[in-house]
């Protein structure tokens, strides 16, 4: 039987800088990215989004829908979903993580930090995938890319029995995950920033 995951186009490490301007152009008008980033440089912007991509080479998956780079989604283990010095130097992040700035990092750390003492607390116990990011080119979306990837993660966690985890920072797509079987677990107000972000599963 053919799988989903079988017709997307699995990224490479070469792809990794095509794929981290996809995700600043798909977060543009995000609100927390638009928080964090305020200030960032164009290197700047590109780094922070190779970092989680190289990360998830490294130890998990990352797909497009084809060659094409309309979108990206990059998911990992739930036990290896914290980005540790170690897991990123290890991933090549390190070196993202260097471009992206240190003024950069010093303010996303205490932003995100929450999210992922939830993760653990939400989950603990059970093994889960994360969906760590994804985001699909302002002139691929409202084509069904972002749904593309998405049912094959969902199909890929209904064949192995492994509950899908992420988190959101809009309603428009609390709905859009409610609408593919997620639920909200917890919805917070993240800290500096004053933004809410929504934490979701699927399965479990």
């Amino acid at each position: 039987m053919t799988r989903k995951l079988d017709a997307l186009y699995p990224v490479q490490k070469r792809n990794v800088p095509q794929a981290a301007a996809v995700l600043v152009d798909a977060f543009e008008h995000d609100p927390v990215w638009k928080a964090i980033l305020a200030d960032a440089t164009p290197t700047q912007r590109i780094a922070t989004f190779e970092a989680p991509l190289l990360h998830c080479l490294k130890y998990g998956q990352v797909y497009a829908p084809s060659e094409n780079m309309e979108g990206v989604a990059a998911w990992v283990p739930g036990d290896l979903s914290t980005m540790t010095p170690w897991r990123m130097l290890r991933s090549g992040a390190m070196w993202a993580g260097l471009r992206m700035g240190w003024g950069v990092a010093k303010k996303m750390e205490p932003i995100f930090g929450p999210l992922d003492a939830d993760r653990k607390e939400n989950m603990k116990g059970q093994t889960f995938i994360y969906l760590l990011v994804i985001g699909v080119a302002p002139a691929y979306q409202g084509q069904g890319f972002g749904g593309k990837l998405l049912r094959a993660l969902i199909e890929k966690s209904e064949r192995t029995g492994t509950p899908l985890y992420l988190e959101t920072e809009t309603e428009s797509n609390v709905r859009m995950y409610e609408h593919l079987g997620f639920t909200v677990v917890k919805e917070i107000v993240l800290p500096i920033i004053n933004l809410p972000m929504w934490e979701m599963t699927r399965g479990g």
